[in-house]
């Protein structure tokens, strides 16, 4: 019993973890994007250097990790093409039409989608407890992004795009918990979903023209390397190791770290304001996680 309760913790610290790495792709997004990489160049990057790197360490760690059966292709599909390319095809856009905060809160409707979609797909239930972390994390999203102060304007393909990026962004969850639940390691998973989506991508973009401008300089190659190890490779990782112990829909909010980490991010680096509304955001939810992570009686 005590083994399942450290293993529920160690769970919920990597979702916490990814969370956190997940809040600081903003700051090499825009970089990126200033060197006139596209979303969809972005994308591939992000999709090609993370199998590589994933390649590397299954072949290091364990060759029968690149084992999978075809009638389970569906899954890594799924986490692949409806999850990841779809997904930063959204938020990449989303993060460049739009402040970091802003496109951080269209995201975060996730959890929302991943609750309503496990309680279909796995049975999970719909808990008061669940809802009430939901709506004070989502509460606290409105006021670390000021969503709807005066000063942010939301058009209607900004939240569209935005809201793109949640759903699938909420897809990842899901099609990981089949693979999970089909006996593959987080390794395999996270080295699958990456594969499909270079393969997808590819398609989309000018590989050489995206290489000429990224071996530009030592400076290009180090921000893309960084960018695939924190914002991707650890990340994934982590918190599809921690969806083995927690429930799709609880992982989620205490996922929902990630854009308090991107609004201060955005306030340190891109010099967006801190305010009092921001202070109660962040402690609103800070809450629902701690709320999320209470043991029911």
């Amino acid at each position: 019993m005590e083994n399942k309760k450290k293993s529920g913790i160690g769970s919920k610290f990597l979702i916490l973890l990814a969370g956190i790495l997940w809040g600081c792709m903003g700051l090499f997004v825009r970089p990126l994007n200033a060197m006139k990489l596209s979303s969809w160049d972005i994308v591939f990057l992000r999709a090609v250097f993370t199998t590589l790197f994933l390649a590397i360490l299954l072949l290091t760690k364990d060759k029968n990790l690149f084992k999978i059966k075809l009638r389970d292709l569906w899954c890594f599909l799924g986490t692949g093409l409806l999850s990841i390319v779809f997904f930063n095809l959204c938020y990449f856009k989303a993060i460049t039409i739009t402040t970091l905060s802003v496109a951080a809160i269209l995201l975060y409707t996730a959890p929302a989608f991943v609750m309503i979609i496990s309680a279909i797909c796995f049975k999970e239930k719909i808990t008061v407890q669940k809802l009430i972390a939901l709506v004070l994390s989502f509460t606290g999203l409105i006021f670390v992004t000021g969503v709807f102060s005066s000063t942010q304007r939301l058009t209607l393909p900004t939240f569209l795009i935005g809201l793109g990026a949640g759903l699938g962004y909420a897809l990842y969850s899901i099609f990981g918990r089949f693979a999970i639940d089909r006996g593959y390691e987080s390794y395999t998973i996270s080295f699958y979903t990456f594969l499909f989506a270079a393969f997808t991508t590819v398609f989309f973009v000018k590989p050489v023209n995206i290489a000429s401008t990224v071996t530009a300089s030592p400076f290009s190659i180090l921000l893309v390397l960084l960018f695939v190890l924190v914002s991707t490779v650890i990340p994934y990782i982590t918190y599809t190791l921690g969806l083995k112990s927690v429930e799709n829909g609880q992982a989620s909010i205490i996922a929902s770290i990630e854009p308090v980490v991107a609004g201060l991010n955005g306030i340190l680096w891109f010099g967006e304001k801190l305010s009092v509304r921001v202070i109660i955001g962040i402690v609103l939810v800070l809450t629902g996680i701690i709320i999320s992570n209470l043991k029911r009686r």
